[in-house]
C-alpha cells in the first residue's frame, strides 16, 4: 500500500483533531502531551540550527562584498513585502468598517500589561553580553547578529584556520537537518494534539465569537489572502521568474505547521529543509535569508496590527486622520521587529501603536477572543512571504530552481 505524502497526513489530522477537540473537549488533555512534545522537539533544533546554519551560509558566501549584496536584497525584500501588507490592511479595514457595524461593548476593567522594548533600545540589544545565554534563551536576533559576526570574520581566516571551522559548522547545519527530518515524521501527531487543545478551549462559545467577531475576522483574513494570493505570487512570477503553484505545492508542510504552531521559529526548521530540497534553494541563500525572516518579516501580523488598530478605532467612535494611519503603518512595520520573541506579540504592538495615537488601551480587550484563530493565519502569511523571499533571491543570485 502506498504511504500518504506527509502534507496529506497532517491534513487529515488536522480534520480529525477540529472533530475531536469540539465533540470530545473533555477528554482532550489525553492527546495535548503530543502538541507540547512536538513544540518542545521544535524549538529545541531553533537555536543549533539557526547558529550553524548562518555561520555555514555566510562562509559559503565567501567575500564581504557578497554577504553585503545578499543582506541589502534580504532587508529590502522584507520591508517592502512588509509595507504593502500594512498598506493592504489599511485598506480593507477603511472599505469594510467592521467596527461600525459590530455590536460589541468596552471592557473598561480589562488591562493589558506588557513591557515592550523602544527600537533603540532593541537594536541596542541585538549586540548579546552573553552568546551563551542568547542560545539559550533562543534570542533571535543576538544569535544571528553574533553568527553572522562569526561567519564573516571566519571567511577571513587563512585557509588552514577556515577550513576545519567551515567543516565543522557545515557539518553541525547537517547533523541539525537530519534531527529536523526525524521530528517531521511527528508533525501529524503534534498537530492533532495543538489543534484538539485550541479548538477545545473555543468550543463552547464559537457561536458567540462568530456572531460579534465575524466582520473583523473576515476583514483580517481577506486582507491576508490578497496579500498571499495576489501580491506574493505576483512577485514571484514577475521578480523570480518562479511558478506561485508550484512553490506553493512545495511548501505545504511548513505552511500547514505555521498554521498550527502559530511560531515562525518553531517553523523554521520545516522552512528550511522545505525551500532547500523541494524548491531547490541553495543551502548557503536559505540559511541566511530564512532565519532572518523568521524573526524579521512579519508581514502577516503587520497587516493584523494595522487592521485590528483602526477596527477598535470604528467601534471607540475615534476617526483617525490620513497620517494618524500612516504612523499605524510605520510603527507596526518597525515594532513587529522589535516584538518579535515576546509572547503575544501582535497585541504587544497594537497596544503601543493605540498609545501613541492616544487610543483607550482596554479596546485591546475587544479583539482577545479571536486573538489565537487569526494568529494561525497570519503566521501562514509569515511563513508564505518568507519563502517566497527565499526563492525570489535565490534566483536574483543565479541559481537554477525546482519551481
Amino acid at each position: 500500500m502506498k504511504k500518504l505524502k506527509l502534507h496529506w497526513q497532517i491534513l487529515i489530522a488536522l480534520v480529525f483533531s477540529v472533530l475531536f477537540g469540539y465533540f470530545f473537549s473533555d477528554h482532550v488533555g489525553y492527546v495535548g502531551w503530543l502538541g507540547d512534545l512536538f513544540l518542545r522537539a521544535l524549538q529545541m533544533i531553533i537555536a543549533p540550527l539557526i547558529l550553524s546554519s548562518i555561520i555555514s551560509g555566510v562562509l559559503n558566501l565567501g567575500s564581504s562584498k557578497n554577504l553585503g549584496r545578499m543582506g541589502a536584497k534580504t532587508i529590502g525584500y522584507y520591508l517592502v513585502t512588509g509595507l504593502i501588507a500594512s498598506l493592504i490592511g489599511i485598506s480593507a479595514v477603511n472599505i469594510i468598517r467592521p467596527g461600525v457595524s459590530a455590536n460589541i461593548v468596552l471592557d473598561k476593567d480589562f488591562v493589558m500589561e506588557a513591557e515592550v522594548s523602544t527600537l533603540g533600545q532593541t537594536l541596542l540589544e541585538i549586540v548579546p553580553t552573553n552568546v551563551i545565554q542568547a542560545l539559550a534563551e533562543t534570542d533571535m536576533l543576538s544569535i544571528i547578529f553574533f553568527a553572522i559576526l562569526f561567519g564573516f570574520f571566519a571567511s577571513r581566516l587563512q585557509p588552514k584556520y577556515k577550513e576545519p571551522v567551515e567543516s565543522f559548522f557545515n557539518a553541525v547545519f547537517e547533523v541539525m537537518m537530519r534531527i529536523t527530518m526525524f521530528v517531521i515524521r511527528f508533525a501529524p501527531l503534534g498537530i492533532f494534539g495543538i489543534v484538539s487543545g485550541i479548538v477545545a478551549e473555543q468550543a463552547d462559545d464559537l457561536v458567540g465569537i462568530f456572531s460579534s467577531m465575524g466582520m473583523y475576522m473576515l476583514t483580517v483574513i481577506f486582507a491576508l489572502l490578497i496579500h498571499s494570493f495576489v501580491i506574493l505570487p505576483l512577485l514571484l512570477r514577475y521578480l523570480g521568474g518562479i511558478s506561485p503553484p508550484k512553490h506553493f505545492k512545495a511548501m505545504s508542510v511548513p505552511l500547514l505547521t505555521a498554521f498550527t504552531t502559530c511560531s515562525s521559529s518553531a517553523t523554521l526548521p520545516l522552512t528550511m529543509k522545505a525551500v532547500q530540497d523541494n524548491s531547490g534553494v541553495s543551502e548557503k541563500t536559505s540559511s541566511f535569508v530564512l532565519p532572518l525572516g523568521a524573526t524579521i518579516n512579519m508581514d502577516g501580523t503587520a497587516l493584523y496590527e494595522c487592521v485590528s488598530v483602526l477596527f477598535i478605532a470604528q467601534v471607540v467612535g475615534m476617526e483617525l486622520t490620513i497620517v494618524q494611519q500612516m504612523i499605524v503603518v510605520f510603527t507596526a512595520l518597525l515594532a513587529s521587529i522589535g516584538a518579535a520573541g515576546i509572547p503575544m506579540a501582535g497585541l504587544v504592538v497594537i497596544t503601543i501603536i493605540m498609545s501613541v495615537l492616544g487610543m483607550p488601551l482596554e479596546g485591546i480587550g475587544l479583539i482577545l477572543a479571536v486573538e489565537r484563530i487569526l494568529d494561525m493565519f497570519r503566521t501562514s502569511v509569515n511563513i508564505w512571504s518568507d519563502t517566497c523571499g527565499a526563492v525570489i533571491i535565490a534566483k536574483s543570485e543565479g541559481e537554477t530552481l525546482k519551481v
